[in-house]
């Protein structure tokens, strides 16, 4: 089939088509620059792949086009701050939801049935092969995270109503929080260090994921009553960072090792918010019966 003789609509998917795939193939190198030994060799690869897809592309439709700028910039912006794995599973994403419909194309050139079996084969294989500490290490993130974020929110929520004062309720929260972070640090390097099923996973470096994911999720908490006066107002701040917290990490852990989102998502939702809850009214009855004023 003569590209010109195609209909207008299958033209605009094959040329978009060939955009992505010089525009993947500009990531692939320009992260596989900065990429550490074997992760850059399969980048350098990936991106071979993609130059290879792009000329046949060409050569069906006659034309050069240019990669987008922005998407390379964007993607490889988003791989050095949060890691490769996510950074590239999250274009490839993309590039599945995007406006390109393969099958449609398939039915006119089916000559490029290839290119797309190899495109969703070769590329999970060699993404999977990846090898990042992130992705070891989020076994120790996920431990700190949601420890801090039971047991903050729920302590937030209590001290909220027996306290009533926003900064003595922030002190208290921090004390507590910095405190319970050296205790789960312990604890994760204890572990990590005793279970026979962590091989190539480092103690010390377990322990510190876990307890810098710990205090940064303390602080952030904490955050709204350092700046407003209102206590219940500093709670529904705090609760609502909590969720942004819970929604960000599930959907990077989703994107990074290609799991449920929703089901996850919902469950540490559930949990956090459920504990917060019976925590609050843990704060009412101490207030009522102990008759608390500060």
């Amino acid at each position: 089939m003569i590209f010109t003789e195609l209909p207008e609509e299958i033209k605009e998917q094959i040329l978009a088509a060939q955009q992505n795939e010089i525009t993947e193939a500009n990531v692939y190198f320009r992260m596989a620059k900065i990429a550490r030994g074997k992760n850059g060799e399969i980048l350098q690869e990936i991106g071979r792949e993609e130059t290879s897809h792009y000329k046949r592309w060409k050569h069906l439709t006659g034309m050069e086009i240019k990669p987008s700028k922005f998407t390379v910039i964007f993607y490889s912006f988003i791989s050095r701050i949060f890691g490769l794995t996510f950074g590239l599973k999250l274009m490839e994403r993309g590039e599945k939801s995007a406006q390109v419909e393969y099958g449609r194309i398939i039915r006119y050139v089916p000559g490029i049935r290839d290119i797309i079996e190899d495109e969703d084969r070769h590329e999970r294989t060699l993404l999977g092969m990846l090898d990042e500490e992130k992705l070891q290490y989020v076994g120790s993130v996920v431990l700190g995270l949601n420890d801090a974020l039971v047991e903050l929110t729920g302590a937030l929520a209590g001290l909220s109503f027996a306290l009533q004062r926003t900064r003595l309720i922030a002190i208290t929260a921090f004390i507590t929080g910095i405190a319970a972070s050296f205790s789960m640090a312990a604890s994760e390097y204890l572990s990590t260090k005793t279970e026979s099923g962590q091989e190539g996973k480092n103690p010390v470096k377990a322990s510190i994921y876990t307890g810098i994911a710990y205090v940064v999720t303390v602080l952030l908490l904490i955050l709204p009553y350092l700046i407003f006066s209102n206590y219940i107002f500093c709670l529904a701040v705090s609760l609502l960072i909590a969720i942004f917290i819970i929604f960000f990490f599930n959907y990077y852990i989703s994107v990074a090792k290609e799991l449920s989102f929703k089901n996850r998502f919902l469950e540490m939702l559930f949990i956090s918010l459920g504990i917060a809850l019976l925590s609050f009214g843990i704060g009412v009855l101490v207030r009522v019966f102990f008759r608390v004023e500060v």
